[in-house]
């Protein structure tokens, strides 16, 4: 059997967002603020957690062979900043 290969991670970065807004965001911005979505992007399957770890694990619990796995963190711009802030309007 074949092991999955890696894509590039520019792509896997384009695909995973891409799918994120297309499919993923609509049903969890409102209820899951700051928890990590993990993304298969070969499948468009995901999970949600906690943290990058627990995402992670809950997605390859329903695709063992995921390896193009792109996460996001729930309302902010990056999975992690430095100073920066999320893209939740105050107001």
């Amino acid at each position: 059997m074949a092991m999955p290969t890696r894509g590039p991670a520019e792509e896997t970065a384009r695909l995973g967002d891409e799918i994120y807004e297309r499919d993923i965001r609509s049903e969890v911005e409102a209820t899951h603020y700051g928890e990590i979505v993990a993304i298969d992007v070969e499948s468009g399957s995901w999970a949600i957690a906690d943290s990058v770890l627990g995402a992670a694990e809950l997605l390859r619990e329903q695709c063992p062979g995921a390896t193009n796995v792109w996460s996001v963190r729930v309302g902010h711009r990056a999975l992690y900043s430095f100073g920066g802030s999320s893209v939740r309007s105050t107001g």
